[in-house]
C-alpha cells in the first residue's frame, strides 16, 4: 500500500480514509497549523532529525478505526523507520483480503504479536523460529480493549504464530496513558520486535525517533522551547549512523 505520492503505507491510509469520510475526523488539537510529514506543530518540526536506517524485518499494522487519523499514533513513527510497513484499516465484516495475501506471502513469516495468555497454549512462542523467510510483525494498533478486540476477531490471524514478548521496561509513551504502565505503546513494541530479530541498531532509531517525537510534542503542547543540542538530538543528526 506503498506508493511515490505518499512517504510511507500510513501516510497513504490516512489519505484514503479522508478522501472517503462522510465527516472530519476532530483530533485534540486540530486547529494546531502542523508539518504534513511529522504531524507535529509546524514550529516543532522534527523532520531534520529522522534516521534512515535498513531493517529486514517486515510491519504489518492492523489500525483500529480513527488510529490514522490522531497526531500521537506511533504506528506513523514505525513507518517512517521501518521502510516494509504496511499499514491496513482494521474490520470485523469488511473485505480483508490484502492483509490475507501479505500474510500468506511466500516470502513472510508473520509473527501476531500479543500476550501468550489470550492464545492457544500450541500456538505461544517467545524467541522467532528457524526460518529462511523474513519476519513480519503483526501488530494490532490501538487501544488494549481495541486491540483485544482485533485479536479475538481476526480469523485470518489464527494460523499463525502469537509471538509473546517479555520485557520489564514501563512505557515512556505519555501522549496517551494506559491504566497498566506496563502496556507499551506500538512503537515500542516493535522496537522489542526488531531486538529479538537481531536488529537492535534498528530497534535503537525507533525508539529515539519516539523520544524526540515524543519530546517536541510535549513541548509544543505547552509552548516551551526544545533544547536541540542535547544528546538526543545529536544521536538523530543524519551523520549518525546506527
Amino acid at each position: 500500500m506503498k506508493s511515490l505520492s505518499y512517504p510511507h503505507s500510513v501516510a497513504e491510509l490516512q489519505a484514503i480514509r479522508k478522501a472517503n469520510s462522510t465527516r472530519p475526523f476532530l483530533a485534540r488539537g486540530h486547529q494546531v497549523v502542523r508539518c504534513e510529514r511529522c504531524r507535529l506543530n509546524k514550529h516543532y518540526c522534527i523532520c531534520s532529525w529522522q534516521p534512515s536506517v535498513h531493517s529486514n524485518v517486515g510491519m504489518c499494522l492492523l489500525m483500529y478505526d480513527t488510529e490514522p487519523f490522531k497526531p500521537s499514533n506511533t504506528g506513523w513513527l514505525i513507518a517512517d523507520i521501518v521502510k516494509d510497513t504496511y499499514a491496513f484499516s482494521w474490520s470485523r465484516v469488511g473485505n480483508m483480503q490484502q492483509v490475507e495475501a501479505l500474510l500468506n506471502d511466500s516470502s513472510w513469516q508473520p509473527y501476531v504479536v500479543f500476550p501468550g495468555e489470550y492464545a492457544q497454549e500450541e500456538r505461544v512462542c517467545h524467541q522467532l523460529v528457524p526460518s529462511d523467510k523474513r519476519p513480519l510483525f503483526v501488530l494490532l494498533d490501538g487501544t488494549w480493549p481495541e486491540a483485544r478486540k482485533m485479536f479475538r476477531k481476526s480469523p485470518y490471524l489464527d494460523k499463525f504464530p502469537v509471538l509473546s514478548l517479555t520485557s520489564d521496561q514501563l512505557s515512556r509513551y505519555q501522549l496517551r496513558r494506559s491504566n497498566n504502565d506496563a502496556h507499551l505503546c506500538t512503537a515500542e513494541v516493535a522496537a522489542l520486535c526488531l531486538d529479538l530479530a537481531g536488529e537492535s541498531h534498528v530497534a535503537a532509531a525507533l525508539n529515539h525517533w519516539l523520544d524526540v517525537f515524543t519530546q517536541h510534542y510535549l513541548a509544543a503542547r505547552e509552548t516551551k522551547k526544545v533544547n536541540t543540542e542535547d544528546a538526543l538530538h545529536k544521536q538523530l543528526l543524519g551523520s549518525i549512523e546506527y
